[in-house]
């Protein structure tokens, strides 16, 4: 597992403006009712927000449009951008593991098989990178499983992938000879996991004490807040497919860090809408 490194200064510089963007959408338009769509030029504001350049920004959405995750759209001499139907299916996939509801397990392993040969390899390390986006981890060298994946998702990661022939999808116990929990710790790296949600917990508890009591933030600080809190938590979408409670260990850290999002989340929540409502138009 890649380490998830949290720089803890106020101001952050953003590596990587297409993901901030799609953020953006994933985040703030998709998830109200109204206009699903954003001015180039709203964009380009919203991000200067983040120290984000104009030719950054449009570099960006263009990135985003070449792989098919925003659409260009044109209104007179005004250019829109929106999420596509790839990009709307990736933001409902990780959606629930970001903001909930989480749903109790049902006892049920999901599996998938794959054979794909090595002359098709760059289909299979396709396959492999949506797999683990989507939080599933590798049991044996083709067989990967969740204890709750989406089987319509990962058969649609496979179809992205053009592995959809190559697959075959179970759903299954596990007879043992060790625990469902045990199966957890082999095929996922648990201590790392929890020292990346201790990290957040570190960075995000102190922001959160302060807001509760002072409310300090003005409407484009909530934004930018708001912005970097879902950045840096949707991260352990790609780690942790919101593995059960009882296949964890007690007292697990990643407990104590959704709920420090999810109030924190709350907090900023009406500030930073109104500063995107105020800057997202033409």
């Amino acid at each position: 597992m890649q380490e998830m490194i949290y720089d803890k200064s106020l101001t952050r510089e953003v590596s990587r403006p297409n993901s901030f963007i799609f953020n953006i959408f994933g985040d703030v338009v998709t998830r109200r009712p109204g206009e699903q769509r954003v001015a180039l030029a709203g964009l380009v504001r919203l991000m200067d927000s983040f120290g984000v350049s104009e030719a950054a920004v449009r570099q960006s959405v263009s990135r985003l449009a070449r792989q098919g995750w925003l659409r260009a759209e044109r209104s007179g001499n005004r250019a829109y951008y929106a999420v596509t139907d790839r990009g709307r299916r990736r933001i409902e996939e990780l959606s629930p593991r970001i903001y909930g509801p989480l749903v109790d397990w049902d006892g049920h392993w999901r599996m998938l098989v794959y054979s794909i040969d090595e002359r098709r390899r760059d289909r299979r390390d396709r396959l492999r990178k949506e797999l683990a986006v989507l939080g599933w981890a590798p049991l044996a060298t083709a067989t990967w499983i969740s204890p709750n994946g989406d089987l319509a998702a990962v058969a649609a990661a496979a179809t992205e992938a053009e592995a959809s022939g190559d697959i075959a999808i179970f759903e299954s116990s596990h007879r043992g000879p060790g625990s469902d929990a045990a199966l957890v710790a082999r095929c996922w790296n648990l201590p790392a996991i929890a020292a990346a949600y201790e990290r957040f917990t570190e960075l995000y508890r102190p922001r959160l004490n302060a807001e509760r009591s002072e409310r300090a933030f003005g409407e484009r600080d909530a934004f930018v807040e708001r912005l970097w809190l879902v950045h840096d938590y949707r991260k352990f979408t790609y780690v942790d497919p919101a593995l059960p409670s009882v296949l964890l260990p007690a007292h697990w850290p990643g407990s104590t860090a959704a709920a420090i999002f999810r109030e924190y989340y709350a907090l900023l929540y009406d500030r930073s809408n109104r500063f995107f409502d105020r800057n997202a138009g033409p």
